[in-house]
């Protein structure tokens, strides 16, 4: 099956699936607008308007309000980050041969961003909270590693996902998703690299084909 086949309904397919989704949020937005405030998004406004140059500790807050603002935002981010993140899995079933796949790195790219955008939360502006989890991170990291160095890709872009949706700004996640997809299927079809005999890349490198043999 030629690869121009195989990504025209994949492809369709994810189109209808960010769609669908993108006019649900459309919806809400229109129909229930009190609920916006519980939405993960806004997150960089918020940040951009804080003055730099002021620091202010993080505190406990007793209230029940903020506290069940925080988990609802939490839930509904991880509800959004689950959407986002399965196309890009996709991705990855599509264009890896299917001996070649590794169902534990699929199974990590769902999962992974889930529990970036909870540590996110979590650390918020504490500085040193953020440097104890990356200890912590890194003590456990080592033991990993990665088959394909392509496969760091899905892992940084997986944690990408879940950072933006953590710090509340899950529009931002939703962009990379989308960017993800569509250039990953699209360097995938074109076997960009694959060959560099054609009269475009002769001239880019200064080569011909003489030179690969």
């Amino acid at each position: 099956m030629r690869k121009s086949t195989r990504v025209s309904a994949p492809l369709f397919l994810i189109a209808v699936y960010y769609g669908f989704f993108l006019l649900l949020f459309v919806m809400i937005w229109e129909f229930f607008p009190n609920l916006i405030s519980y939405m993960p998004v806004g997150g960089i406004d918020e940040r951009s308007m804080a003055e730099s140059d002021v620091f202010i500790p993080v505190e406990i807050v007793p209230s029940p309000g903020p506290l069940f603002l925080d988990a609802t935002r939490l839930a509904l981010a991880i509800a959004g980050v689950t959407m986002l993140i399965v196309p890009m899995s996709w991705v990855y079933f599509i264009t890896t041969p299917s001996r070649q796949i590794d169902r534990s790195l699929a199974q990590t790219i769902v999962v992974l961003p889930l529990v970036v955008a909870g540590i996110a939360v979590i650390v918020q502006d504490n500085i040193a909270l953020a440097f104890s989890l990356a200890g912590v991170v890194a003590a456990v990291g080592f033991r990993f590693r990665l088959a394909e160095p392509a496969h760091a890709l899905y892992i940084f872009s997986a944690i990408a996902v879940g950072l933006g949706a953590g710090i509340v700004a899950l529009g931002i996640s939703a962009v990379i998703s989308v960017a993800f997809v569509i250039v990953n299927l699209t360097l995938w079809r074109l076997d960009y690299g694959a060959k560099l005999t054609s009269p475009f890349f002769s001239f880019l490198t200064g080569r011909d084909h003489d030179d690969d043999l």
